[in-house]
């Protein structure tokens, strides 16, 4: 695992002790939670200003007949 440097000002510091002490041992998993959080909402918001921005036109919006069978 990959170790993160982050420096954070007091008020920030003093919310993230409260919902996160350290001393409990939940700070880490807290910190990389909200980070693979952020990161999934970044590349959602990408993929919708994606499509906003070129649309699929009413044609291949509907035409399913090409798709691939899905299987767990």
């Amino acid at each position: 695992m990959k170790s993160l440097l982050v420096q954070l000002d007091e008020p920030t510091y003093r919310v993230l002790d409260r919902v996160a002490p350290a001393a409990k041992g939940k700070r880490a998993e807290f910190i990389r939670a909200a980070i693979r959080k952020a990161v999934i909402e970044a590349e959602e918001a990408r993929t919708r200003r994606a499509y906003r921005e070129q649309p699929d036109s009413g044609s291949e919006a509907g035409d399913w007949s090409n798709t691939e069978k899905w299987e767990q």
